[in-house]
């Protein structure tokens, strides 16, 4: 491959990784063609960009992003794909799922929510992790809880007072 091309190559492919927040490292070696579309598939209806890169690519790629991947460098080794999302666990629920009806991908590590997770062990965790739009649901429905029992008590309250009032006013005719 030509240096310039080469070049090329590790410029966009730094651009896809800065345009996305979270990366998945896996390997999805062996795979035949019709597990690989199967897989793309996927990974296209979850929004996930998956990538099958050569190593040295990768790896100058990353340190020409300006962020300090180097956590992930050893890990970089064999047959390589990434998995870059802008939704935290969906690489991981996505390789959960492709997993139950083959033996990989492989989860070898990722840098998800300002924090790396270096193996495979990792997946389960990854899988747990709420992304930001469920934290804020969860959020807001706490934050409504007390709201709504005091508009139910106030409603209630309402009521009774409705009551007694109706009462008094029917004992003095």
């Amino acid at each position: 491959m030509r240096k310039e091309l080469k070049a090329q190559l590790i410029d966009s492919l730094c651009e896809e990784i800065k345009n996305y927040s979270h990366l998945y490292i896996a390997d999805i070696g062996g795979f035949n063609s019709v597990q690989t579309s199967k897989l793309r598939r996927l990974a296209f209806r979850r929004e996930v960009k998956l990538l099958v890169v050569k190593n040295t690519l990768l790896i100058k790629a990353m340190e020409k992003t300006g962020f300090d991947y180097s956590e992930l460098f050893p890990v970089i080794k064999g047959e390589t794909s990434i998995m870059l999302s802008n939704s935290n666990n969906a690489p991981a629920k996505l390789i959960k799922e492709f997993r139950a009806q083959n033996q990989k991908p492989i989860l070898k590590g990722a840098y998800v929510e300002e924090a790396f997770y270096i193996g495979d062990e990792n997946l389960d965790a990854l899988v747990n992790i709420k992304s930001k739009n469920e934290l804020i649901a969860d959020v807001v429905a706490l934050l409504q809880s007390p709201i709504k029992n005091v508009v139910s008590s106030l409603q209630s309250g309402g009521n009774t007072i409705t009551g007694v009032l109706e009462t008094l006013s029917e004992r003095a005719e």
